[in-house]
């Protein structure tokens, strides 16, 4: 019987007993539960990562000027700017984490990881991890699945919906995904990659999800640069063993326990937040008169 991914602690067990890496236990599962062969998983993952950097590629060198408008190409003026805050590197983090999910905000092919909402964290991290560090795509396949487990247990001890537990629970836990990858990449033992998951999460907690004009847009394609930033700088800690102090598992807990007290028009309504300022109810407006505004031409069509 394959571990069934309930907590952390559970996980770092399993993988000490049966003395597999946490990528193993994750194609056992995919084999045990899902009867998917190890080739198929791979070919899967291949396919996924495929399209993630498509649509990096995709963000950076195509229109993206979503239908509300509020989306104009971010992401290639980010990746042109002449002058790099932190360094080049870092400049092309956030610019490709911007591009993969402007790609969403404009109706584009993505992989939701785990969420579309947080399509960008993950490409945005594996492709400048990949490019920095010559990691192979083997390599950032196992780190796709190893995020995988990360997102099953925290799907399971909290939630990776927006609606039931805030932007925290999806660019939160796209952004644990992301820091726990890297720590594998680069060779980091478990309790490392578990640490950059709780201190990531740490990072993150209580973030509210407040779409302006209920579309996943703003401030979400910006949310995605950020969580991409957390994912690297909790990785970084983590990989020289400093310890997140709480438990991931517990901290995983109060994610849980914060998005459930967490008031509904703070989770995906468009209710509260950003989407009830003044200008975010004008741009509100705007789109649903556009919207009507099409409907007899789309019934026509």
């Amino acid at each position: 019987m394959a571990y069934l991914f309930d907590s952390f602690e559970g996980w770092k067990k399993y993988c000490e007993e049966k003395n597999f890496s946490l990528a193993q236990t994750v194609l056992e599962y995919e084999n045990d539960q899902k009867n998917r062969s190890a080739q198929q998983v791979n070919d899967g993952l291949m396919k996924a990562w495929s399209v993630m950097k498509d649509a990096v590629r995709s963000g950076l060198e195509e229109d993206m000027t979503s239908r509300s408008g509020m989306i104009n190409n971010g992401a290639k003026k980010v990746y042109r700017y002449p002058k790099a805050v932190l360094s080049i590197e870092f400049q092309r983090l956030i610019s490709r984490a911007l591009a993969a999910k402007e790609v969403n905000s404009c109706m584009g092919l993505v992989v939701a990881a785990p969420t579309a909402g947080a399509s960008g964290i993950m490409p945005g991290v594996l492709y400048t991890l990949q490019e920095i560090h010559k990691i192979d795509d083997q390599k950032i396949l196992e780190a796709m699945m190893v995020a995988a487990g990360i997102a099953i247990i925290i799907e399971q001890k909290a939630s990776i919906a927006g609606a039931v537990g805030g932007c925290q629970a999806e660019t939160g836990t796209a952004a644990a995904m992301g820091a726990g990858a890297i720590v594998y990449c680069l060779d980091g033992n478990i309790d490392q990659v578990f640490n950059a998951v709780a201190i990531t999460i740490q990072c993150m907690l209580g973030l509210v999800c407040d779409p302006v004009a209920g579309l996943v847009e703003i401030p979400c394609v910006v949310r995605n640069a950020s969580a991409a930033a957390i994912a690297n700088s909790s990785a970084q800690i983590a990989l020289a063993d400093v310890s997140s102090v709480i438990p991931v598992d517990e901290v995983i807990e109060a994610m849980g326990e914060i998005g459930a007290s967490m008031e509904t028009r703070y989770k995906e309504t468009a209710l509260g937040g950003l989407a009830a300022t003044k200008t975010g109810q004008a741009i509100a407006k705007r789109v649903l008169i556009r919207d009507i505004e099409m409907l007899p031409d789309e019934k026509v069509g």
